[in-house]
């Protein structure tokens, strides 16, 4: 298990699309021990991908490059990154790219690598997502947030981790 969430999101063949690690824990849940696929946000399927990035901890974060069909999936997780949104028409790359190092609501604004989820956020009673961050921050712009695995969600997420590629996983982490 060593590297494998440092890979994610990956192709599916039989998805015929990309997975997140979290999706892939899912959809592995379903087909081989014949139950429903796990919730993005339920304990077992966040206890499970904890699990298995805690074996890439230290390992370079390393998305398949040289696929092509991650391109327009990352390309288009790009442009939401870079989209302003809600009734604030704020966009990620505002925050995180722009603003990195300066406060909002006497936090730091980090850089926005995903480097540490599933982690451990002091505002949260236990354990989240980048999926549970990523609709935080949307509705804190006061935009719709994306769906729970959605096309959305996993674009930007395949678009997060090529952003942050050669940079260590330190999942789990602890933010405030």
């Amino acid at each position: 298990m060593v590297g494998v969430a440092a890979r994610h999101p990956a192709w599916d063949e039989a998805a015929r699309r990309p997975l997140t690690l979290g999706q892939r824990i899912a959809t592995c849940h379903a087909r081989h021990a014949g139950g429903e696929a796990l919730r993005p946000d339920s304990e077992a399927r966040i206890a499970l991908e904890t699990f298995v990035a805690l074996q890439s901890r230290g390992q370079p974060i390393a998305p398949p490059q040289r696929d092509p069909r991650l391109r327009a999936w990352q390309e288009r997780g790009r442009a939401l990154f870079g989209q302003r949104l809600g009734q604030l028409d704020l966009s990620c790359a505002q925050c995180h790219e722009q603003h990195s190092g300066g406060r909002l609501a006497g936090s730091v604004i980090p850089q926005g690598h995903a480097t540490g989820y599933p982690i451990y956020r002091l505002e949260w009673p236990g354990m989240g997502t980048l999926q549970r961050r990523v609709r935080g921050c949307l509705t804190g712009v006061r935009a719709e947030p994306f769906g729970w695995d959605s096309d959305e969600m996993t674009a930007l997420e395949a678009y997060l981790a090529a952003r942050a590629a050669g940079l260590p996983m330190e999942t789990p982490a602890v933010r405030p």
